[in-house]
C-alpha cells in the first residue's frame, strides 16, 4: 500500500518550458530527522552515469498574426515534432502574438538574438522497480555552467541487456531553469503492460532486465539581461521524515529577492537515498501571489519509490 502511495504522490505533471530567465532559481540541500530507523533491501537496476552528451543548436522565434505550429516548423525546417519537444506546454491551438518559442535547429531568423546551446551532464540514470511490475525512472541533471540554463528535456530510453530499445519517453523539468552549479531530476513512469521478449518465446516484466539511458535533448543558455524571472530564496527548510522512511513531510519560506510581486512560486523537493540516488520529486505550487513584504510559508509531502529517504534537496522560481 506504501508503494502504491509513493508512486501516487510521485507522480509528475509535465510542465510548460515558458519563456524563462536569469540566474532566480535557488537550491537548497536540507538534512531530516527521522523518527524511528527503517531498515530496507531495495532491487536496484544499474545506471549509467556521467555521461555527457551535446544539444542541438537553437534560437528563438517571436510569434506573429496567423502563425501555428505547422507554419512555424515549415519555415524552419524541422518537423512539428522537434518544434513540440522544445516548447512543451505551449498549446499548439492557442498561439499568442509575441511568444517566444525556441527553435532547436535551423538558422536564426533576421533580428533573433542567438542563445549559446549548452552541453549538461547526466550524473544519474536509474530506475526503481514496482511491486506491480512498472518503472519509476530518474535522470539527475547538473547545470556545471555560472549561467542559468533554460528549456530543460530529455530522451529516456529503456533497454535490453544487448542495447535494444525497449521503450522511451520525452520528459521535461518540474522547473522551468535550473541555476547555475545546482541539479535537477527528471522523472519518467513505464507502465507494468510493458513487456520484452525473453529467447523468442514467453516474455517477462520489463523491470527484470532493463536499464536506462538518459540522452539530453534541450539545455538553453540564457542570454545576458534576461529579466523574465525574481530572484527568490528559501529560508527554515525542515524535513521530517517518517518511520518507514519512504515519505517526508517539508516545509520552509519562500523570500522575494529585491521589489515586484510573484504570481507564480514554485518550490521543487528531490529526496536522496543513503547512496545519493534520487528516489523521489514533488513540486509545490503556491496558490497565492509572494510579495517582497511578506514572505510566504510552503509545507507537502515528496514519496520514496525506492528505499528510504536520507536528505531532500530544494529548487524554487518565482514569475511575475
Amino acid at each position: 500500500m506504501l508503494r502504491k502511495l509513493a508512486g501516487l504522490l510521485v507522480l509528475l505533471t509535465l510542465v510548460a518550458c515558458q519563456p524563462k530567465a536569469t540566474a532566480t532559481a535557488v537550491a537548497v540541500s536540507a538534512a531530516p530527522y527521522q523518527t524511528e530507523a527503517a531498515t530496507l533491501t531495495p532491487t536496484v537496476i544499474p545506471a549509467l552515469t556521467e555521461i555527457i552528451l551535446p544539444t542541438p543548436t537553437t534560437y528563438t522565434y517571436t510569434v506573429v498574426q496567423g502563425d501555428t505550429f505547422i507554419s512555424i516548423a515549415q519555415k524552419a525546417g524541422i518537423t512539428v515534432q522537434a518544434l513540440q519537444a522544445a516548447n512543451a506546454g505551449v498549446s499548439a491551438t492557442a498561439l499568442t502574438v509575441g511568444t517566444k518559442l525556441v527553435i532547436p535547429t535551423g538558422s536564426p531568423a533576421p533580428g533573433e538574438p542567438t542563445p549559446t546551446a549548452a552541453v549538461l551532464l547526466v550524473l544519474q540514470a536509474h530506475c526503481w522497480p514496482e511491486a506491480t511490475g512498472g518503472l519509476w525512472c530518474f535522470g539527475l541533471l547538473h547545470n556545471p555552467y555560472a549561467e542559468t540554463l533554460e528549456n530543460i528535456s530529455a530522451q529516456f530510453a529503456l533497454v535490453d541487456a544487448g542495447g535494444q530499445q525497449l521503450d522511451s519517453q520525452m520528459v521535461y523539468g518540474l522547473l522551468d531553469i535550473l541555476p547555475p552549479g545546482a541539479s535537477m531530476p527528471l522523472a519518467a513512469h513505464f507502465p507494468v503492460h510493458l513487456q520484452a521478449p525473453v529467447s523468442g518465446q514467453a516474455t517477462e516484466p520489463v523491470q527484470n532486465q532493463a536499464g536506462l539511458r538518459v540522452q539530453v535533448v534541450t539545455a538553453i543558455r540564457l542570454l545576458p539581461g534576461d529579466t523574465r524571472y525574481l530572484p527568490v530564496s528559501l529560508v527554515n527548510t525542515l524535513v521530517s521524515v517518517d518511520a518507514s522512511g519512504l515519505s517526508a513531510e517539508v516545509s520552509g519560506k519562500v523570500l522575494l529577492n529585491g521589489t515586484g510581486t510573484a504570481n507564480t512560486v514554485w518550490v521543487l523537493a528531490s529526496a536522496y537515498d543513503a547512496d545519493g540516488n534520487v528516489v523521489g520529486v514533488r513540486r509545490w505550487t503556491a496558490a497565492t501571489a509572494l510579495s517582497a513584504s511578506a514572505p510566504m510559508s510552503f509545507d507537502f509531502q515528496v514519496a520514496s519509490v525506492g528505499p528510504g529517504i536520507a536528505r531532500v534537496e530544494f529548487l524554487a522560481e518565482a514569475r511575475p
